[in-house]
């Protein structure tokens, strides 16, 4: 897959090179070694056909054919019994498009930069794009984070998500992460700005290491005031990932209201026939719901706040409810997010899905103790907090009033923005919301696919 200088000259450090750059120190007899960029696999797209075409005259190089390589402008592909339909031109059980033009290709209505590979999966095409680690960053930048935002913002998005890409390599079998919400957005070239290019070249190479490895660098929009320990969102308490205060005051969805009238919670409800109150259970220690009682007149249900907020379609778990009045709806409407482009939420890395597995990384004894959690948000008890007998009018409907969008896990992304509209740049962005961890050039040995693998000299410096 990928390899990396492992000998060099005492005292001379390897760089981070250009794919398939060779690099030969003939003054010493050691054999000469390959220095890689590591490459990405990202699912890009899948469906039962999907259809590629040359950006202009450069045509694109379709190999796994016959071992002939073809040169052509378009290319659909779908699936016939398990192998791939090439449009005219047979089946194969897979195939590689890549093109010479530096605008890349396009598939469907986005453009690529590297190559894609197409598979038979599942009875879908699946297209996964190829390049190197660097190559990819520039668009999940500009696709997580509204590229006009200060540069030390952007630099620590890009470090953030170069951590998170390259601690997925090689886990996932066919690619290592998708291109949405579920991994880290990635849109392709048309996300790429000279904004963004530059957060990732100033950057070059840095991950966030504790314990002599990758951490798990989550993000998300905005926490609501305080992020949250890792421990009470997944199954682990990674000690880099504690609840610190957030800088997110001026986000657009600091605070947040929804409202749901009778059909909506009939039909979000179908178990208890709709709600007729809920009752917050237990919360965790910045206050968000961890569990929480429905009762409907069919009887009640007991949700996690995870599974509560999926059904809901809300912003975050850091919520209360409450039951308005149809009358008060047209007093206090719905507070709205800022609708201007730039100001929109960015998109959140791993949304629903749990992202923060793998084994829990040792604390390193050295390290200062870390600073208490801030105190749980205060909010009035609400009507839905006492017992849900009391609320039975048909004309009162279920409001969620809540604050920041996301997990709430790790940095805070309108957060970073607000640290470094206050000077700070982006490393003391990144040792804020990641407590202990180490800004470094990324070493061959950080890699989940060489972890056992000799060490050796870093593989690039910024």
């Amino acid at each position: 897959m990928l390899t990396f200088v492992s000998i060099l000259r005492p005292g001379l450090r390897a760089a981070w090179l250009a794919p398939l750059a060779v690099v030969a120190l003939v003054s010493e007899p050691r054999a000469a070694v390959t220095a890689q960029e590591p490459m990405m696999r990202v699912l890009v797209a899948e469906g039962q056909s999907l259809h590629l075409r040359a950006d202009d005259a450069v045509p694109l190089l379709v190999r796994g054919l016959g071992g002939r390589e073809r040169s052509l402008q378009r290319l659909s592909v779908s699936l016939r019994g398990g192998s791939l339909v090439l449009d005219g031109l047979g089946q194969a059980p897979s195939v590689r498009v890549s093109t010479e033009d530096p605008r890349g290709f396009w598939l469907g209505k986005r453009r690529y930069r590297g190559d894609v590979v197409l598979l038979p999966r599942g009875g879908r095409v699946m297209a996964i794009n190829r390049l190197g680690i660097e190559t990819y960053l520039p668009s999940v930048v500009g696709s997580e984070m509204p590229t006009g935002w200060p540069l030390a913002a952007l630099q620590a998005q890009a470090v953030a998500a170069r951590t998170y890409a390259l601690r997925q390599r090689g886990k996932k079998g066919d690619f290592d992460v998708k291109a949405t919400v579920a991994s880290q957005v990635y849109k392709g070239i048309e996300s790429e700005t000279p904004r963004t290019l530059e957060a990732v070249k100033t950057t070059r190479s840095l991950v966030l290491v504790h314990g002599g490895r990758l951490i798990n660098a989550v993000f998300h929009s905005s926490s609501g005031g305080a992020t949250e320990p890792s421990g009470e969102v997944w199954r682990q308490q990674l000690p880099y990932l504690v609840s610190v205060r957030d800088h997110d005051n001026h986000s657009p969805v600091h605070r947040w209201n929804k409202r749901f009238d009778v059909s909506d919670l009939q039909r979000l409800f179908k178990e208890t026939g709709g709600v007729e109150g809920v009752r917050v259970l237990s919360t965790s220690s910045t206050g968000r719901v961890r569990s929480a009682r429905i009762k409907g007149p069919r009887g009640s249900l007991v949700l996690s706040g995870r599974e509560l907020r999926r059904r809901l379609g809300l912003k975050s778990t850091m919520v209360r409810f409450d039951m308005v009045r149809d009358a008060d709806m047209q007093r206090f409407p719905e507070i709205p997010s800022d609708s201007e482009p730039s100001r929109e939420p960015p998109a959140l890395i791993g949304l629903w899905s749990d992202s923060a597995t793998g084994s829990i990384e040792p604390a390193d004894p050295g390290l200062a103790p870390l600073p208490p959690p801030p105190p749980p948000l205060q909010t009035p008890r609400s009507s839905l907090d006492r017992p849900s007998s009391l609320v039975r009018s048909g004309s009162l409907v279920l409001e969620a009033r809540g604050q920041g969008y996301g997990h709430g896990v790790g940095m805070s992304q309108w957060g970073a923005h607000g640290l470094a509209e206050q000077g700070a740049d982006f490393r003391q962005i990144l040792l804020h919301y990641y407590r202990g961890v180490q800004i470094r050039p990324y070493r061959p040995g950080d890699d989940p696919s060489l972890a056992f693998s000799p060490r050796s000299e870093p593989a690039w410096w910024g």
